[in-house]
């Protein structure tokens, strides 16, 4: 009598995963199918801050897997699109999605494009043969469920309307309520292509991240955001302003909104290259 094969269990998940989805306040889904990508990246945007404080802090920023999901994880910090979208890769892997890393150019005042690799999102496949996914938990107030990469109808999502619109040498632009966000390029690339995009963005003086503040976290009814010491609140679309006027209060605004706990406020650093 022929005996049925022993099937291998899968083997358990390593112990950051747990924290990580602790982190975001989210279960490990039992299929790595379209509507737990969603899930993910809500949850994902609510509790992981966009934020540039480590230039200001002068901490170090390594794009390596192992130190993104570090600081995301272990530190409970946030961090800007290549360490945000780095570390939300290597979670989605080990859940069983397929990603791949896209570089971006973002549009800037007056349609002006931004260097090369200025932006990582990612595309990512699931297993219900939908999409592929243009996921992105890194631009900030963007929008909140992952976009159908290859559709080119316009996309209503809660943030706005998204349309994906072709561009010269088959790259993408994509659309917000008709202004252009960025230009993606669809070929693979790996994290360590971003190295230079991340140094220019912590040192240059032409890049706003170099010259300002930021944090900023999506809420269940809008949105709240830390620019140097001025607390925005967006809520249902009205939008609030208090400044803050000691660093007491600075301190608590990071902690509160963000669950960041900071010894000092951060401020502004001046760039270290120069401006040419």
């Amino acid at each position: 009598m022929n005996e049925e094969p022993l099937q291998q269990a899968p083997a358990p998940a390593p112990a950051w995963v747990t924290a990580y989805l602790e982190r975001i306040g989210a279960a490990r889904p039992s299929r790595s199918d379209a509507a737990a990508l969603r899930e993910l990246q809500v949850r994902h945007l609510m509790a992981v801050p966009f934020e540039n404080l480590s230039i200001h802090l002068a901490e170090d920023i390594v794009l390596e897997e192992t130190k993104l999901v570090h600081k995301i994880v272990t530190d409970r910090r946030g961090g800007f699109c290549y360490e945000l979208n780095g570390a939300f890769a290597a979670l989605l892997r080990e859940l069983g999605f397929r990603v791949t890393l896209l570089q971006a150019r973002v549009f800037g005042d007056g349609g002006r494009l931004g260097i090369p690799y200025d932006h990582v999102a990612l595309r990512v496949e699931t297993d219900d043969g939908t999409g592929p996914w243009l996921a992105d938990v890194g631009f900030g107030d963007h929008a909140l469920h992952p976009l159908q990469l290859e559709a080119r109808p316009e996309q209503v999502d809660p943030c706005g309307r998204f349309r994906l619109r072709e561009a010269p040498q088959g790259d993408l632009d994509l659309l917000r309520d008709g202004s252009r966000q960025f230009r993606l390029d669809l070929r693979p690339r790996v994290l360590a292509d971003f190295r230079a995009g991340a140094w220019y963005h912590r040192t240059s003086p032409d890049s706003h991240f170099s010259r300002s503040l930021i944090c900023s976290r999506r809420t269940g009814d809008g949105r709240v955001t830390l620019r140097g010491r001025t607390l925005i609140t967006t809520v249902r679309g009205e939008r609030h302003e208090k400044e803050l006027h000691d660093d007491a209060e600075v301190l608590a605004a990071y902690r509160d909104h963000f669950g960041l706990a900071l010894t000092h406020p951060p401020t502004v650093r001046p760039p270290l290259m120069l401006n040419t």
